[in-house]
């Protein structure tokens, strides 16, 4: 008896098997509920996203598109494609010639109208139809369908006959001291001759440093060119209420009757017009400054990678706005994002990728089609993704494509758009001239 005795468990002994069981007990639970915990306490994840390589259908008449400057999905879920045919080069244009000497190819139109989904009498990836323009850079689809292009002011297209209906005004002279030629719209290519190639103007002098600003050629060196201008600074400041220098994106805000023009000068300006005629409205720059705040100092328009902000917008400004009433304004050569109410009153910014240096991080904006437009994505020239951003707070939550010239990959990504179900469309420059379609994955 004393030996079965002797061998039971003293209290204090079962006191410790108790507790260790209850802490076996908690880890399951605690493991259980960190497996099943809800899903606003995991961390975001990105939209996920693969290329549907079958669209476009190939091109008619052995057109060879050019580099993509503008990308529009209009109210039918159709894309509008904004090109340059210009940036073809003699080798690519060999079967304009007579006799033709290859099979391939032709110029394109500038404008091409490419079905997005199967509809009335055509197939998803169809060219549905087209017309000629003269180059240039942003575009945007109204609800009826009319076509606005940014050229060297804004003009309004009727996407059927390709008439220009409208213009923007636009200062009737140039920083370098050439006349405003309001006639410049019209296709300026010409058959059987090509050009020097997409890259030419954009490739930096061997002697600057690559990661450096304003020392090279393309748009910051104008930009900078342009603020060393006193003169014709002094006769068209920022206050001016109509186009200065070139235009970088357009919007068209129908429900309220305006339209959204970023323009090229003093690095970048938004500009709100009326829609039916073109009447200014406002503007305003870097940070809500107003038109009279925006400094002409060059040095206030200098961005460093991974440096401080400019204290205006460094250049190639582009722009789009939400359902809430909030305008993402974005400085690509300033890697961030402002975010203004529509009066231009700032909100936040957003700061990507600032080690990017030349040409930038922060290209289009557009929004996810959920009804509280979440995600933001931005286009990036440079690193060539598109950025998956939470729309509220910068936050990037990941990408889409990588630099090349794969299916899904980008050599020169420009331009972005989103229809009603969520597909995005890209189009590219330099090398990459091609439009892509990406479908969201499950």
């Amino acid at each position: 008896m004393r030996h079965i005795m002797g061998n039971r468990p003293r209290k204090h002994t079962w006191t410790k098997l108790i507790g260790l069981a209850a802490l076996g007990v908690c880890a399951v639970l605690f493991f259980a509920g960190a497996f099943h915990r809800p899903l606003a306490a995991q961390e975001e994840a990105a939209p996920k996203y693969k290329v549907d390589a079958n669209w476009p259908k190939p091109l008619p008449n052995k057109w060879k598109l050019g580099g993509v400057t503008g990308l529009a999905v209009d109210k039918d879920d159709n894309v509008w494609v904004y090109d340059r045919p210009n940036d073809l080069t003699s080798i690519e244009i060999e079967a304009e010639l007579e006799p033709p000497i290859a099979d391939c190819c032709t110029h394109p139109p500038t404008m091409i109208h490419i079905a997005g989904h199967d509809g009335p009498g055509y197939k998803e990836g169809d060219v549905i139809g087209y017309f000629d323009a003269q180059q240039g850079h942003g575009m945007a689809v109204d609800k009826k369908g009319f076509v606005y292009l940014g050229q060297n002011t804004v003009r309004k297209f009727d996407p059927k006959t390709g008439q220009m209906l409208m213009a923007v005004p636009h200062v009737q002279e140039q920083a370098n001291g050439k006349p405003f030629d309001n006639d410049n719209y019209k296709a300026t290519w010409k058959k059987g001759i090509g050009s020097a190639g997409p890259v030419a103007g954009f490739i930096t002098l061997p002697n600057v440093p690559r990661g450096g600003r304003g020392g090279g050629v393309g748009e910051e060196a104008a930009t900078q060119a342009a603020l060393q201008n006193k003169a014709f600074i002094e006769k068209y400041g920022p206050t001016t209420p109509m186009i200065v220098g070139n235009i970088e994106e357009v919007r068209t805000d129908d429900d309220n009757n305006e339209i959204y023009i970023a323009d090229s000068a003093f690095g970048g300006r938004v500009m709100v017009f009326s829609l039916d005629k073109f009447e200014f409205k406002r503007g305003w720059g870097a940070y809500g400054h107003k038109l009279s705040e925006i400094s002409t100092a060059p040095e206030a328009h200098a961005y460093h990678p991974s440096g401080p902000m400019a204290k205006e917008f460094v250049g190639h400004l582009t722009l789009n706005f939400s359902h809430d009433g909030l305008v993402y304004a974005a400085d690509r050569g300033g890697n961030r994002i402002d975010v203004t109410d529509k009066q231009g009153n700032f909100k936040q910014e957003f700061k990507l990728a600032e080690y990017t240096g030349v040409g930038g991080s922060t290209g289009g904006v557009m929004f996810s089609p959920d009804k509280d437009q979440k995600y933001l994505y931005i286009s990036d020239l440079t690193n060539n993704h598109v950025w998956f951003l939470d729309r509220k707070t910068g936050k990037v939550l990941g990408t889409l494509g990588s630099m090349g010239q794969n299916a899904g990959q980008f050599f020169g990504l420009h331009m972005e758009a989103v229809d009603t179900k969520g597909d995005i469309y890209t189009g590219e420059v330099f090398y990459g001239e091609r439009v892509q379609k990406f479908v969201p994955a499950k």
